[in-house]
Formats: C-alpha cells, structure tokens, sequence
C-alpha cells in the first residue's frame, strides 16, 4: 500500500502532513457518485420531455420528474406512472450506476491507501478497519441521495423498502470490493486465498460475460430476422421525429432486460411477456403484443423448429471454452484442481447468471403485462447444470492437455 504521509527533505524533524479524515473521504464519494447518475437521468429526462412534443404540453418538472423516475427504477424502487405500477428494472441505467459506483469507489480506496495501521501496528494485533468504515460512509452518502429523491417523490408510490434493499446489495457487491481494490486490501486478501480460488473467480468472470455476449448475439440476430417487424411497430406509434428518437431512447434503456431474456431462452427456461405466455425452445405460446420495437424478436405461437432445441447446449459450450483459456492461463496438472476449478466456476456463474435473471423482470403495466421477464426456477436448474457441466468439461480437458504437455516436455 502506498503511504500518503511524506517528509520534507529539508526539514526531517517536520511534523508529516496531515491526511483527509477518512469519513470526509467516503461519505464524499458516495454523494459525488450518487449525484453524478442522478444529474444524468435529470438531463434525459429532459431531453426526453423536449422531444416528445417540443416542450408543448407540461412544464419542465414534467421531464425532471421522469428523470428520476427513471433514476429510482434503476435501484428497484417500484414507481407508479398515470396509475400503472411499474417494477420492471431499466438495466441500462442500473448498468451506468454500477460503473460510476465502480469508479468512484475504487478512487475512494486509492485515496485511503495511507490511512490504517502500518505493518508493525499489524503485527501487534491490531484490527485494520479502513475498507468497512470507508464503505460504510460511501453508502451513507449515496443513501442520503436516494431517500431524498424517495421522500420528494413519495406520491409516486416509489417504495423505501427496495430502495434500502437495493443500497445494501450495492455496497457489498460493488463499494466493498472496489475500496479493498483501490487501497491495495484486495490483493494482499487474494494472496491468501486458496491457489484454486483466484482462477475459478476469474472464470466465473469470464463465463458470464461470453453468456452475455452470446445472448446479445441471438437478440441481435432476431431483430435482424424480423427487422420488417421492427420498423411497422414504430410506423404504427404514429410519432413524429422527436417522438421516435425518444421511443427509441426508451428502448435502449431496456435492451440488457431483452438479453437476459435471450439468455434465459438460451438456457432453456424461457420468459413471460404476459400473464400465461411462454417463450422457451420448447415451444411458444403467446398472446397480442404492446407495440414495442423489443417485441419484434419474440418468435410467434406455435411449433418452434427442430434446430431450437440444440440452443440449450450454447450455454455448455460457453462454460467449457471460457473455463478452458482461463485454465490457459492458471495452468495444473492436478486432476482435481482442474475438477474443482472448472466446476466451481461453472456452479457460481449459473448462480450469477439467475441473480441478473432476478433483475431482467417485473410488471411494465396493467392486466396481462404484469409479468414479464425469464422463469426464474426454472433458469436455476438449467443454469446450474449446464454452466457446471460444461465448466467441469472445460477444466478436466485443460487439465489433460497441460499433462500431456507436461509428459511431452520432460520427454
């Protein structure tokens, strides 16, 4: 870790200077980043509010309003709009949040590298609570942001309770890691990890990112089948210029929710895009659709054709390939660190994977479209089996191969 305290080459006796109190710093990085999305989603939301009717109908706060609608919705607070509960989460946004949290963070740990005990205070026994005071006031900042905004918009019928949830899964899953990581905590913590942990971590990684990627392909692949589709939904809204590049703004917002949904198809369980609609590879059931571009890649009601079925062995093969070249790179020749490795990493991605699952869903109106989004139960079971199974292939593989490498070598 890289101290912050320096001495004057002039002056040893000099009294090193002074840090930032570590409260100031993290409850500081909490409110910048929460203000940063929040002062995104306002503009938009704007934008959005100009375009639709060149400012026409409605007052500013109209578009600053649904800005942080939008803004709330991203930390799974359910809003009502024109009476209509909506809890489906605009991903994209959620995304953006995430990355700025990120970052933020992570320089809210790179400016406490100095604070702490040293070594030799370590020695005596001495606690280092840095990284849990630090994430704790980043998350006090970012709260005071989010229930202000909830307060102001408590007639939209935004609820407190997923708001808190929500801020509690976010500073574990992403403050806590990324101020151990940016103090310098996080990898002396890995260094005394298991050898078997860090590369099944990184697989893990890197299953569900090629899964990602893959599911994205198979949406942009629908979209451009029936782009005919695409473009007759958007002629059928009857919007003028500034209306269709709001519309489609709107739909960007939730294009991660359609690949997850692809991914969940993928899988093998299916999604909903109504109360007792199935789409899944084995078979599709589906009633009338809401005019939204998304929907174009929904195939129609009926027999689906015999090839659907081999998707389900897309997410195997993801899992062994992605287990394979990270072992490429964390070579053994130990059959069961290749067996654990493989399969762990498989098992955890599965369960990563239905954890975004959880995210992909919600009611996106009344009546019939207050479920939409992938089976969650049934992605479990097909998510951990085929990520285990193809993880476990991908590790035991790598590992003959490195052997016989090895035998070839000392040949």
């Amino acid at each position: 870790m890289v101290s912050l305290i320096t001495s004057s080459p002039t002056n040893m006796d000099e009294s090193p200077a002074p840090t930032r109190p570590l409260p100031l710093i993290a409850v500081g990085g909490g409110l910048v980043a929460a203000m940063i999305t929040l002062a995104g989603s306002l503009t938009v939301g704007m934008l959005g509010w100009f375009l639709a009717d060149s400012g026409a109908h409605g007052a500013p706060r109209d578009g600053l309003r649904i800005g942080a609608l939008g803004w709330l919705s991203a930390h799974r607070s359910a809003v009502t709009i024109e009476r209509v509960s909506v809890t489906m989460v605009p991903l994209l946004v959620t995304l953006l949040c995430a990355i700025v949290v990120w970052k933020v963070a992570h320089r809210v740990g790179d400016a406490l590298s100095g604070h702490g005990p040293d070594a030799d205070r370590l020695a005596d026994g001495e606690r280092d609570w840095t990284v849990p005071v630090a994430t704790g006031g980043f998350a006090t900042g970012y709260g005071a942001v989010l229930l202000v905004t909830q307060a102001l918009l408590a007639d939209s019928g935004a609820s407190l309770l997923r708001v808190l949830l929500a801020l509690l899964v976010l500073t574990g899953v992403l403050v806590f890691p990324a101020v151990a990581a940016g103090s310098g905590r996080a990898a002396i913590w890995a260094s005394q990890l298991p050898s078997a942990v860090v590369p099944a971590a990184l697989a893990t990684r890197r299953v569900v990112l090629w899964f990602c990627g893959t599911a994205l392909a198979l949406l942009v692949a629908a979209l451009a089948l029936n782009a005919g589709t695409f473009v007759n939904v958007i002629s059928q809204l009857q919007l003028n210029k500034g209306g269709v590049v709001a519309y489609l703004g709107l739909t960007l917002v939730l294009v991660p929710n359609a690949v997850l949904c692809a991914g969940s198809y993928l899988l093998g369980g299916g999604f909903a895009v109504g109360v007792g609609t199935t789409v899944a590879p084995s078979g599709v059931v589906v009633g009338a659709l809401p005019l939204f571009p998304l929907l174009a890649a929904v195939p129609g009601s009926g027999e689906v054709p015999v090839w659907s079925s081999a998707l389900i062995a897309v997410p195997v093969l993801v899992a062994a390939c992605a287990v394979g070249v990270t072992q490429r790179r964390f070579p053994t020749v130990r059959w069961e660190e290749g067996i654990v490795r493989g399969l762990g990493a498989g098992v955890a991605a599965g369960v990563v994977v239905v954890a975004l699952l959880m995210l992909a869903g919600g009611s996106v109106g009344p009546g019939r479209m207050q479920q939409v989004g992938p089976f969650l139960f049934d992605a479990l079971l097909h998510a951990i089996t085929s990520f285990g199974l193809g993880g476990l292939i991908g590790g035991v593989a790598l590992t003959w191969w490195q052997r016989r490498s090895l035998a070839r070598s000392d040949a």
